[in-house]
Formats: C-alpha cells, structure tokens, sequence
C-alpha cells in the first residue's frame, strides 16, 4: 500500500472517531474534538479541556490489517458468550501491561452516560 493511502485510511478512521463522539456529546463542537494532521507529533484525536472533562482518554488510532488476529480473539469472544454479553479481549505481551480490546460503539455508548 502507497503511503498516500495509507494515511488517507488512517484519516478516514480519525474522522469517523471525531464524528462519533461529536454526535454522543452534543455540548462539544468542531472546536472541541479534532483530529490531528497526518504527521502532527501527539494524540490523533485533539480534545479541547471542556472535551476532556467528558472524554479523558488520549485517543490513537490505528487501522492496520496487523490488528487481524485481534479480530478473531473478539469473535471468539461474541461467539463463546452464552448469555450475549458483551465480548472483549483482555491482551498482554511479555513486559507490558494488559490492553482490553471491546467495540467502538459500544464503547463510546458507555462513556457518553
């Protein structure tokens, strides 16, 4: 993959980030939530102090067809649960600590309430 392409999946993924938690938090504006320029040094998406009161997270994001075997662990995940809850995946590698992986939407979800 060129590397035009590449940031422009990148930013396709930004922007669909920025567009959601604009719409769970309709007290924010574009000012509020913005994604960073390709290259820019820092988090990728760019919150406002008022925006990290609701949202006090450093956001990356990452859309890498690296991340496949993650896919297949969260539906494993879904498929093993009996009761439909909610699947995740708790992840760690040697000398790091654990990363949970869960659904975007259901995620933002929780955090707009």
């Amino acid at each position: 993959m060129i590397t035009k392409s590449k940031k422009a999946k990148g930013r396709r993924l930004q922007n669909w980030v920025r567009d959601e938690l604009l719409k769970r938090f309709p007290n924010l504006n574009d000012n509020d939530v913005m994604c960073a320029i390709m290259g820019e040094r820092g988090v990728d998406i760019k919150l406002s102090n008022k925006a990290k009161k609701f949202i006090p997270f450093a956001i990356e994001c990452k859309n890498q067809e690296a991340y496949k075997k993650l896919y297949k662990d969260y539906n494993q995940s879904s498929y093993n649960s009996k009761d439909k809850v909610e699947p995740i995946v708790i992840l760690k590698i040697n000398n790091e600590k654990p990363l949970v992986v869960m659904d975007a939407i259901y995620f933002l979800d929780r955090i707009k309430k």
